[in-house]
């Protein structure tokens, strides 16, 4: 219950929801002042440690630790035929894990008595929250309510069949034959673990671009290498039909129709702002019942209403929510608004191999104005060294300036090409700054400058002074 210590005072803060955006927000308001109240409605700890990143990445590990198995021979390793997988050994040790990952998330709110509140909360208008049937007045309000899965409505499908990314990692075993709707970065992600667990996995998407791409070219190569351990089926919107006589779930589309044991809804998230109260601040909400939030300040209009995290549909990562609870923890406790300049967009998908996109992505490009860089990494020799020489990476820059602009990747190693180039693409660096930077002998990352080289070649030369001008040997084993 709300604690009646707080209904009779004016708070500097309330804060709704209690996961990375809400408690990176308590972590600024804790700083300022005491008067203040966080309250979440149902489990503590957040999506990331509870049912996202976290367990999501430790069944891919589990599920890429037993794929390697497929590469033993040629490393001359025999007898990986008999190698066998414990699935609900597996699932036992994503729990495990998963609950102390929770568990660090907790320390955060356990310390806060009764300031820590478990309930729903509803807007009463931009200085008033109704929790628990208790009225409580702030100066101030942080919403980070985070999201849900998409379920949609038409799908008549009993909770023993359909799994979402709330319910699979409490799975003691997985379904032998299993649908994985949506090829977002989540739905590619657990489609290529579940298949490399032993599920039969089909996947469908209604966007022909997968895991997040708009590049065609790193679109083809990840289908194409994805395909290979298990049919995808893209373009249009897959039909879901309960057969209890077949004791099965059907899947349809013009030119398909399976029977699946279960599905694995992979359709994105939805904000939690049902009941919120939002329509209570007067100002307008757009279709999906959002309103006008400002990306640098995380403030609504400008009123003292702050909404921040996956809870605005901006940017649904982990870092991101990070940040804006922190700029919305900060503004709600100053004088004056801060304006934050965000940070270089970032998005990985730890598919194998990874799939990525830093800073502008191709679709949003100038095709006039900008000059493109390649690499595939069939022959590259770190690659073929280690059995993962699969993949392509696409380099934009500037016309003239050869300054960096984005990327996209599917590639070995592409999560950690990503932060590089993000890193770059911050910094306003060209491609020959990154010429000029050191490349050891022999990485994954000389890939990368093989790209670069690939996209210098279509920029005004440099210096032949300068080491960026240094050119390739032409020879697997040396570049």
């Amino acid at each position: 219950m709300a604690n009646s210590n707080f209904v009779n005072e004016m708070l500097d803060v309330i804060i709704i929801g209690a996961g990375s955006a809400g408690l990176s927000a308590l972590r600024e308001v804790r700083k300022r002042t005491e008067q203040f109240v966080i309250v979440n409605d149902g489990p503590w700890g957040t999506t990331c440690a509870r049912i996202g990143c976290m367990p999501s990445k430790l069944l891919i590990e589990a599920a890429n630790a037993f794929h390697r198995r497929t590469t033993f021979d040629t490393f001359g390793i025999r007898g990986a035929d008999q190698l066998r997988i414990d699935i609900a050994r597996v699932m036992q040790r994503v729990r495990e894990l998963r609950n102390d990952f929770v568990a660090s998330t907790l320390n955060a709110t356990e310390v806060l008595g009764p300031r820590a509140i478990s309930g729903r909360a509803r807007l009463l208008n931009a200085n008033q929250v109704l929790i628990n049937d208790k009225k409580l007045s702030a100066k101030n309000i942080i919403i980070a309510t985070g999201s849900h899965p998409i379920v949609p409505a038409e799908w008549h499908v009993p909770g023993n069949r359909l799994l979402t990314t709330d319910t699979l990692f409490e799975q003691e075993n997985l379904p032998t034959r299993l649908a994985v709707i949506g090829t977002g970065p989540i739905g590619v992600e657990m489609a290529q673990a579940l298949a490399r667990l032993g599920v039969k996995v089909t996947a469908f998407g209604s966007n022909k671009l997968i895991g997040g791409l708009t590049d065609p070219h790193i679109n083809e190569v990840a289908l194409d290498l994805l395909s290979q351990e298990f049919p995808l089926y893209l373009g249009e919107r897959a039909e879901v039909v309960l057969e209890p006589e077949e004791n099965c779930v059907r899947i349809r589309t013009s030119g398909v129709d399976i029977a699946v044991d279960g599905v694995l809804a992979a359709l994105g998230r939805r904000p939690n702002i049902d009941n919120l109260g939002l329509e209570t601040l007067g100002v307008s909400l757009d279709e999906q019942g959002l309103p006008p939030v400002n990306p640098t300040t995380m403030q609504i209009a400008d009123l003292p209403v702050f909404l921040a995290g996956d809870a605005n549909n901006y940017l649904p990562l982990l870092h991101e929510a990070a940040d804006e609870g922190h700029i919305a923890g900060l503004n709600a406790v100053q004088e004056e608004m801060i304006c934050f300049k965000r940070r270089t967009p970032l998005g990985i998908v730890f598919s194998d191999p990874n799939i990525a996109v830093v800073g502008n992505d191709f679709r949003s490009l100038d095709r006039n104005d900008i000059v493109i860089g390649e690499v595939h990494f069939d022959h590259q020799g770190r690659a073929r060294a280690a059995q993962c020489n699969k993949g392509m990476l696409r380099l934009y820059a500037k016309s003239g300036s050869g300054e960096l602009l984005g990327a996209e990747i599917c590639a070995p190693a592409g999560e950690h090409m990503a932060h590089l180039l993000a890193l770059a693409i911050d910094q306003s660096l060209t491609v020959g700054d990154l010429l000029g930077m050191p490349f050891y002998h022999p990485v994954l990352e000389e890939g990368l400058r093989t790209g670069l080289r690939n996209l210098a070649a279509k920029l005004p030369a440099v210096s032949e002074s300068d080491l960026a001008s240094c050119d390739a040997f032409n020879a697997a084993a040396l570049d």
